[in-house]
């Protein structure tokens, strides 16, 4: 007997350690957190951004994993703050009691879409946004493959110079993503953009059309509206209330997909 409950035990535990595949199943979730300066969030962090909760892990710059808790991001110390984030794991666990989270910060401020290619240099930040992302993307997959990237990207797009060409390029990424993770059915989750008004910004509309109309268009994607959302003062960034609607609104998505 004592030699079948030691063979048991190890059976479990290689069972615990081996790759998951399906969240609703086994309880895990794997989120890559992808974009610029709104997903890595510049909202002020308040007490439930501030406190970790069981069951919610975050990846840090050194690809440990630590208790989640804002700000998420890393890609400038000095601003980061509030993002969508760690609210997509309050609510998918708030769904799901039984869940772990892991949630993987790659966003990088400011970023256009040019600089989510391979070995594309951020100068500013000096990041490689795709390169970063696609490293702890694969670190993560150690756990288990990716459950679903939260997108949220557009602003530095919103160019007369660069607007038309954003649809094509976001069917590329997205395209990438999936082979380079070789997940080809991996579920992409991008959002609107938000406050800049078609009269200030036309360019921004472009993009905002482009975003729709790939997340229409192409498999396995959602797109989340930012309608009734509020800016920090800036008319840029979300302020931490809306950072938090728009997480819960991305958690909705992803359960929706995934269903």
């Amino acid at each position: 007997m004592p030699l079948l409950r030691k063979i048991l035990f190890t059976a479990y535990i290689l069972f615990q350690c081996m790759p998951q595949t399906n969240a609703q199943e086994n309880h895990r979730y794997i989120f890559l957190l992808v974009g610029q300066s709104n997903m890595a969030g510049r909202g002020k962090p308040e007490t439930i951004d501030t406190t970790a909760l069981a069951g919610i892990w975050m990846m840090n710059r050194a690809q440990e994993w630590v208790p989640a808790r804002e700000p998420l991001h890393f890609d400038k110390p000095a601003m980061v703050g509030v993002g969508p984030g760690y609210a997509i794991a309050r609510e998918i666990r708030r769904k799901d009691p039984k869940a772990e989270i892991y949630l993987i910060p790659a966003a990088v401020g400011g970023s256009r879409i040019d600089l989510w290619v391979p070995d594309a240099l951020d100068s500013l930040t000096k990041f490689y946004p795709y390169n970063n992302a696609l490293t702890r993307a694969r670190a993560a997959k150690k756990l288990g493959n990716i459950s679903a990237i939260f997108w949220h990207q557009g602003e530095a797009d919103s160019h007369p110079d660069r607007c038309n060409s954003y649809e094509q390029k976001l069917t590329t990424l997205i395209e990438r993503f999936r082979s380079d993770l070789q997940q080809p059915e991996l579920l992409f989750i991008p959002a609107q953009l938000t406050f800049f008004t078609s009269q200030r910004n036309p360019s921004k509309v472009v993009v905002n059309k482009a975003i729709k109309k790939v997340a229409e268009a192409v498999p396995g994607c959602y797109l989340v509206k930012s309608t009734r959302l509020t800016h920090k003062g800036d008319t840029l960034h979300y302020d931490s209330p809306s950072a938090r609607m728009l997480g819960i609104r991305y958690a909705k998505a992803y359960r929706k997909l995934a269903n």
